[in-house]
C-alpha cells in the first residue's frame, strides 16, 4: 500500500478522469462502425497473429469493439455500468480507479498473446496454415466484456449491502449478485475453449489483485457518509484552519471540495483527504 501511495503521489496528476464515460463512448464509437459496416471490426479486434505482422494499431482499438449487439437490455445494461463505474471512481479515487481498469487491459493483452502462444504450441503447423482467419475469428473472445464483469464484481465487493432490483422488480444484495457472477465466470472458464478461457482468467485475475491488495484500502459507504458528516461539522467549527493530506500534498485551497480527518490509529497528527484517510499506510 505505501508503494501505491508513492505512485499515486508522483502519478496521480495524470489519472484519468471519468474513464467509465470515456469506456462507454467507444463503445458508440464501435456501434456506429457496426452499423455501417460490421465487418470493419475484424481489424480492430485483438488478434495476436495480425499484430505481429505490423497491425499495432489493434492493441488499443480492441476497446471499441461493444460486448453484444445493440438493443434495449444492453442500452438499460450499459447505463448501470457508468452508475457503477463512477461510484467507484468516487469511492476509491481516480487514480485507484485507473489503475484497476488499466490493469484488466493489460491482463486481457497479455492473455490474447499467451492464448495465441499455447495454440500454436498444441497444434503446431496444423494451426500456422490457418493463422489469419482461424485468430480473426478467435480474437473476439478478447474483449471488453470480461473487463466490465470486473468493474460488476469490484463494485459488489466494495458494496455489498447496496440492492439492485432483479428483473426490474426483486430485490438482490449485491453481495448475493457478485457471488452468482463468480461461479457463472467459473463456469464459463472450465467449459469454455482456451481462448475463452485466457480471457476470462485474465478477469479473475484482476479481481484476485484487487481482492488480495486493494480491498483493505476501500471503504464502505457507511465509512464515506460518517466521514462526510464529520468533516462538515469540523468545517462549521474551524472554518479558518487549512488542511493538508499527508499523502498528496493538496489543500482546501487546491480543491475547496475536497474533505479532510485526523486518522485515530496514526501516530501524530496526520491529517488526509477523503481519497487516502482509508487508503494510506498508518504511521506508527
Amino acid at each position: 500500500m505505501s508503494n501505491m501511495n508513492k505512485y499515486e503521489k508522483k502519478f496521480g496528476k495524470y489519472a484519468i478522469p471519468n474513464l467509465t464515460v470515456i469506456l462507454l463512448l467507444c463503445y458508440v464509437a464501435g456501434y456506429v462502425m457496426m452499423f455501417f459496416n460490421s465487418s470493419f471490426l475484424n481489424y480492430l479486434t485483438l488478434d495476436p497473429y495480425q499484430i505481429l505482422h505490423g497491425q499495432i494499431w489493434r492493441l488499443v482499438t480492441w476497446i471499441v469493439i461493444p460486448p453484444s449487439s445493440l438493443d434495449p437490455f444492453v442500452i438499460i445494461l450499459l447505463l448501470f455500468y457508468y452508475s457503477i463505474g463512477t461510484a467507484l471512481e468516487r469511492t476509491w479515487g481516480t487514480w485507484s480507479y485507473n489503475v484497476y481498469l488499466f490493469r484488466g487491459i493489460l491482463f486481457t493483452i497479455l492473455a490474447g498473446f499467451l492464448s495465441m502462444g499455447l495454440q500454436y504450441l498444441m497444434y503446431g503447423e496444423a494451426l500456422a496454415a490457418v493463422a489469419g482467419p482461424y485468430f480473426a475469428y478467435d480474437s473476439y473472445s478478447f474483449g471488453t466484456y470480461y473487463i466490465c464483469l470486473s468493474i460488476y464484481m469490484a463494485y459488489a465487493a466494495t458494496y455489498p449491502e447496496a440492492r439492485v432490483l432483479l428483473m426490474f422488480i426483486i430485490p438482490v444484495k449485491m453481495k448475493w449478485m457478485g457471488i452468482v457472477n463468480l461461479v457463472l465466470l467459473m463456469i464459463e472458464f472450465m467449459l469454455g475453449g482456451i481462448s475463452t478461457k485466457f480471457a476470462v482468467g485474465a478477469a479473475l485475475l484482476n479481481m484476485a489483485v484487487f481482492y488480495l491488495v486493494n480491498i483493505k484500502r476501500v471503504a464502505s459507504p457507511r465509512q464515506i457518509r460518517r466521514k462526510a458528516q464529520f468533516n462538515q461539522e469540523i468545517r462549521k467549527s474551524s472554518a479558518q484552519v487549512k488542511h493538508k493530506c499527508a499523502v498528496c500534498g493538496r489543500t482546501q485551497e487546491d480543491d475547496p471540495t475536497l474533505e479532510f480527518r485526523y486518522c485515530s490509529k496514526c501516530k501524530g497528527n496526520y491529517e488526509y483527504c477523503q481519497y487516502h484517510l482509508f487508503t494510506h499506510e498508518h504511521v506508527q
